[in-house]
């Protein structure tokens, strides 16, 4: 399938063609693997980003709230200095590999068959080294954008944020100022629907994060003897029915939207507002594309962690678990109150950790903007709106007032799941993916 192209005047130069490779190969060489509680060090990926910025003749900031745990920040001044700043945000940490379960080594950044290798290449090194591609280019033919660009490149996006996006927005916020709008991970890739239609989801929402710690508690004893208050057994039943509950439909403006543009690829018309409209049979009319909207279209909570006792013969006084929660934007408050219904009076539970959920215009000029980039590149593309299940560094932004959308633009060929290769197995990035998404970001970045 041909690609559609600008001249060169108009689009990126070769060489950031080139670049984008050599740099998508050379950041996954720097392990940078965050595993959790600290453990992790981005300084050395933060240093060589900022130098290739230093090469694009800007002067970039680096800035860490714990040793080795390193943020990068610069601005590109737009030509309009009456419009509002954009955030273009990429993290440099990944998640484990275990290099047994691997084809290649997962920390070499092979570049083999058409393919760079390793541990970010879709997540979300490749995004990083787009952003520097652009850069360097706009340095080479002088471009400059509309809008004030600011560029960030994130430590800790893989636990907790604290010594990342969270710390930047904490104590570095002047560094966005007049930034309304901001662009990062985890949409307008390629999803392919198995039909010949390719789908590029821009994603315009995420829904809230609630990692709850459950705690029961009883009375201790000798595992012989009855126990009407054995922690265990109250903690079992809690996660049973934390497990088994069915949450009740929830359709924000984005996921209703989503419905509606994926289903008019298919013929269906979505009557939202009917009592009788069944979610999980309109879903089923979507085939593989429902993957799409399905997570979304509920509050979530899912049991992922037990811990009790210490010897079999022994009933212990405590017994805790973890639970993944996930809420819509506007519906935490109904997941506080059936979290307090579904423990009961024997367990209680509080946050582990909480982030807000997000919701974005999709009537917004940055949104047209981002469709309008991907359709001149993959004019046969269907851009359509999503909400995320999980979250990204958008959710610590957003406590600046920045907007956060998911535009991180790959054209993947058939047979390569995007979704699949996040934090999977022999995770790797098409050359011409990369070539696509230099392409697209390019455009947008000059037209929003």
């Amino acid at each position: 399938m041909a690609e559609q192209q600008t001249p060169a005047a108009e689009g990126p130069d070769a060489l950031s063609l080139d670049e984008v490779v050599t740099y998508t190969s050379d950041l996954i060489r720097i392990d940078t693997t965050n595993r959790g509680g600290g453990d992790c060090r981005e300084r050395p990926a933060a240093e060589y980003c900022a130098a290739r910025l230093a090469e694009a003749g800007h002067e970039p900031v680096l800035l860490e709230r714990a040793k080795d745990r390193a943020n990068v920040v610069v601005r590109v001044p737009g030509t309009d200095p009456t419009a509002p700043g954009l955030l273009v945000h990429g993290h440099l940490d990944v998640v484990p590999a275990q290099a047994a379960d691997w084809s290649v080594d997962p920390f070499s950044g092979e570049v083999r068959d058409g393919l760079v290798w390793g541990r970010g290449a879709v997540d979300m090194k490749n995004m990083d080294a787009m952003i520097l591609a652009v850069l360097n280019s706009w340095h080479r033919t002088g471009v400059r954008p509309r809008r004030d660009i600011v560029v960030a490149f994130t430590a800790d996006e893989e636990a907790s944020a604290e010594d990342g996006s969270e710390f930047l927005a904490e104590e570095h916020g002047h560094l966005f100022e007049g930034v309304s709008e901001g662009v990062s991970e985890s949409g307008a890739f390629t999803f392919h629907d198995g039909s010949g239609n390719e789908l590029y989801p821009i994603a315009a929402g995420e829904r809230g994060t609630a990692w709850l710690e459950l705690t029961a508690r009883g009375r201790a004893g000798h595992g012989s003897k009855a126990n009407a208050e054995n922690a265990v057994s109250r903690l079992a039943a809690a996660v049973t029915r934390i497990g088994a509950h069915k949450w009740p439909v929830r359709l924000t403006p984005v996921v209703s939207a989503a419905l509606k543009d994926i289903g008019a690829v298919y013929g269906l018309e979505a009557d939202l507002e009917a009592p009788d409209f069944d979610v999980d049979a309109y879903l089923a009319k979507l085939g593989p594309a429902a993957s799409l909207v399905a997570s979304t279209v509920r509050n979530s909570s899912n049991p992922t962690m037990l811990n009790a006792g210490y010897k079999v013969n022994v009933i212990p006084g405590s017994a805790t678990a973890m639970i993944d929660g996930r809420f819509l934007p506007g519906h935490e408050d109904e997941f506080r109150a059936t979290m307090d219904e579904l423990t009961g009076p024997d367990v209680a539970w509080e946050f582990h950790h909480r982030e807000t959920a997000l919701t974005a215009p999709l009537d917004s000029p940055t949104y047209a903007r981002m469709r309008e980039a991907v359709r001149e590149f993959a004019p046969e593309g269907i851009p359509v709106p999503y909400c995320m299940s999980g979250g990204t560094d958008a959710k610590q932004f957003s406590r600046l007032g920045i907007t956060g959308y998911g535009f991180s633009p790959l054209r993947m060929p058939p047979g390569l799941d995007y979704n699949a290769l996040f934090h999977g197995v022999d995770e790797r990035v098409p050359v011409d993916a990369l070539h696509f998404g230099v392409r697209v970001l390019d455009r947008f970045l000059r037209t929003a």
